[in-house]
């Protein structure tokens, strides 16, 4: 599973794998492929740097890369106390009603409050990279489309090629123009923060659109036959994120919430805005429809949802309430059938790769 972008980054396979979990990252590296940190959840620049020098120590020296999620304007001198403050009283209200409805007890004193989205506020986002251009990371990728001008700039400067997440066609080539090196072709299938394209329809749009920049499909892959018709369709890689979630290595914050990704189908995830306030792809749970009931509040925008619900996911997941325990998580849950570590994803994805080049070299009388 190599291409011209693989050899480029000095990756075995074009296998970009993004995960919050450090050892999730670290495996895929070593695996071959390119693993991608997501920095979000790092709210504290000395938390980022024990992740990435644990990553370096675990990498055997192969790449891997960053995922940070930073709008494409500045946005300074604002706090998480002034955003806080713009929360109406009748959502954290709803949010209450919500959690005494299921029962969902209290955090104990001293619990961490855990999930919190801030990843996104301009001074924490560049502590993020203030952090990561001390490491050889091999990527920066940013969830959000193109980072700010300057951030780009510093990233070349110091020769890491940047990436930048698209929904269609028009955002790739705002990338193209803004200086990115690799766009990310995100379909609709896709896990968290996503589009309404199809893969099978964005992914070669966007190929024409910033041709010759090398393009990564994403969205419902997670099989070796789906990275060759990526491959088919312009595409110099694949990005893959949902396929991590039920690895030995990940770090799920329950073990209901794998049984609960092993059970789902593929048909079992909504685009809702319950977890971030933008519509992010994710299980389908009650938490998710009370957001979506006639007689609630309705969502917030990003950022203040995020920060309006952080308390209750953490709640949830402690106490591992079943009907209202989720994850963002593409499509291809359907597929996600087992626990197997990140080697054997790799080796299930080079069979499922050479069984499709056999069938298409059959088709064209090549065997």
């Amino acid at each position: 599973m190599e291409t011209e972008l693989s050899k480029r980054l000095g990756i075995e396979h074009a296998i970009f794998g993004f995960t919050p979990f450090p050892a999730v990252a670290a495996a895929i590296s070593r695996a071959g492929g390119m693993g991608v940190l997501g920095a979000v959840r790092y709210t504290a620049p000395d938390e980022l740097a024990r992740s990435l020098e644990w990553m370096e120590a675990h990498t055997d020296g192969r790449p891997y890369g960053l995922d940070v999620v930073m709008p494409a304007k500045k946005v300074e001198g604002v706090t998480e106390a002034d955003v806080e403050a713009m929360i109406p009283e009748g959502h954290r209200h709803y949010v209450r009603d919500v959690l005494a409805k299921y029962g969902v007890p209290e955090l104990e004193p001293g619990d961490p409050t855990g999930w919190r989205i801030t990843g996104w506020m301009e001074q924490v986002a560049r502590s993020q990279l203030d952090v990561a251009f001390e490491f050889p990371i091999g990527l920066l990728a940013n969830a959000l489309g193109s980072p700010p001008a300057d951030v780009v700039q510093r990233a070349h400067e110091l020769g890491v090629p940047v990436a930048a997440l698209a929904g269609s066609a028009r955002h790739a080539r705002h990338h193209q123009e803004a200086g990115i090196d690799i766009v990310v072709a995100q379909g609709y299938e896709a896990g968290g923060h996503t589009g309404e394209i199809g893969g099978m329809v964005l992914v070669p749009e966007v190929v024409r659109a910033v041709d010759p920049l090398p393009v990564l499909a994403a969205g419902g892959i997670g099989t070796g036959e789906q990275v060759a018709a990526g491959l088919a369709l312009g595409a110099q890689g694949v990005w893959l994120g949902s396929v991590w979630l039920t690895t030995t290595e990940a770090e799920l914050p329950s073990s209901a919430l794998v049984r609960k990704l092993l059970a789902a189908g593929s048909g079992d995830t909504v685009r809702s805005r319950a977890l971030t306030g933008k519509p992010a792809r994710q299980l389908r749970t009650e938490w998710t429809d009370a957001w979506e009931a006639p007689d609630g509040p309705g969502t917030l925008p990003m950022p203040l949802q995020g920060l309006l619900v952080a308390d209750a996911i953490t709640r949830i997941q402690k106490y591992e309430v079943e009907p209202l325990l989720g994850t963002p998580v593409g499509q291809i849950v359907g597929q996600m059938r087992e626990v197997r570590s990140v080697q054997a994803v790799f080796d299930d994805l080079t069979r499922g790769f050479e069984r499709a080049l056999t069938r298409m070299n059959r088709i064209a009388g090549r065997t």
